[in-house]
């Protein structure tokens, strides 16, 4: 099954700046096999579920072996079984309507 998530992973206990650890976690997803887009509060994740998944898994242990104690992620997620839908026809379909 295909899944578009939106992910937000917070490493806990490591001071206030979050960007090395979302850096690490963009090359896990570059690694995966799964499209990712990186976007102001997280990152964007289409791509067949138990891959997902298994990268998300892959974020939190590279995170725990970089010395975070604890880490929070905020995960939303959308799957259909109509039709394929990527992430850019989701935006396309309100930018059609905004311009029209």
């Amino acid at each position: 099954m295909n899944v578009i998530v939106d992910l937000c992973i917070i490493p806990i206990g490591v001071g206030v700046s979050f960007s090395p650890y979302v850096a690490v976690c963009e090359r896990v997803l570059a690694g995966a096999g799964v499209k990712a887009v990186l976007h102001a509060n997280g990152t964007n994740i289409e791509g067949e579920w138990d891959m997902v998944f298994a990268a998300v898994r892959k974020c939190h242990e590279v995170l725990h072996d970089m010395g975070a104690p604890r880490i929070h992620t905020t995960i939303s997620l959308g799957t259909r079984t109509d039709r394929l839908q990527a992430m850019e026809d989701k935006i396309n379909s309100v930018q059609d309507k905004l311009s029209g």
